[in-house]
């Protein structure tokens, strides 16, 4: 049996009042910070995408326990309150970032009836990346791929490719669909615009057969206790496909 890689799903990360609808999409950070203490007691090896792409298909060998940390979005609140537990364990991380609405509200709440918290800036984004964060394309503004016209579909992967490396000055590697939105060509357009790696909103561990532009991850949301948690990470490995987050 292959080696799996537990790619774990976040999006907002803050102090959040209980709720019982769109739990995918907040993390209190005191379970946040119980999560991250929780792999480094217990020897789980975070690695970069990068690092686990050579570990997948290259000539590194996957190690046990493998996880990769995805943040979906680019909320402000990362950097309040992810962010500092991170350096406290060492913990590398990948943001995936919308460039046209950098600064700017997450709009696509106000749809729900839900607030719109603030997405990072670009100064904010320098910062962090400075600091050693990982920053990835999520499109431009949130639009579902799969649904969208093809000259629009092709904008969103590449525009949004080309305005992070002019702000971060350096090649963006990897990809995230908006909503887990995604067919046939938006996929080939990924693949074709020179993205590593691109991960969807299916629940699974990734492994060695996995498409490098298909990579499923798991989700982490407001519900999870350390229980949830540990289960997601060692048991839930068969794949289910989820078009919304």
């Amino acid at each position: 049996m292959p080696a799996r890689l537990s790619i774990l799903m976040y999006h907002q990360v803050g102090d959040f009042a209980p709720m019982r609808g769109h739990r995918s999409t907040y993390c209190h950070y005191r379970r946040f910070a119980a999560q991250m203490a929780f792999l480094h007691r217990f020897g789980y090896r975070v690695l970069n995408l990068d690092q686990a792409g050579a570990a997948l298909w290259g000539q590194d060998a996957l190690p046990p326990r493998a996880v990769v940390l995805t943040f979906d979005d680019g909320y402000e609140n990362f950097y309040q309150y992810a962010f500092p537990i991170l350096q406290r364990y060492g913990f590398p991380a990948i943001v995936y970032l919308l460039p046209g609405l950098l600064g700017k509200p997450s709009a696509w709440f106000a749809r729900d009836g839900r607030e719109s918290p603030p997405l990072m800036s670009a100064g904010r984004v320098r910062a962090l990346a400075r600091q050693g964060i990982d920053f990835g394309s999520h499109g431009l503004i949130h639009v579902r791929l799969a649904e969208a016209e093809p000259a629009l579909m092709r904008r969103e992967v590449n525009v949004s490719k080309t305005q992070l490396e002019d702000l971060l000055g350096k090649e963006v590697r990897h990809f995230c669909y908006p909503y887990g939105s995604y067919n046939d060509a938006v996929v080939a357009a990924v693949e074709e615009t020179g993205y590593a790696t691109a991960v969807t909103c299916d629940r699974a561990a990734a492994d060695s057969a996995s498409n490098p532009w298909l990579l499923p991850r798991k989700a982490i949301s407001y519900g999870d206790n350390l229980l949830g948690y540990f289960w997601k990470l060692r048991f839930k490995n068969n794949p289910r496909a989820s078009g919304s987050k």
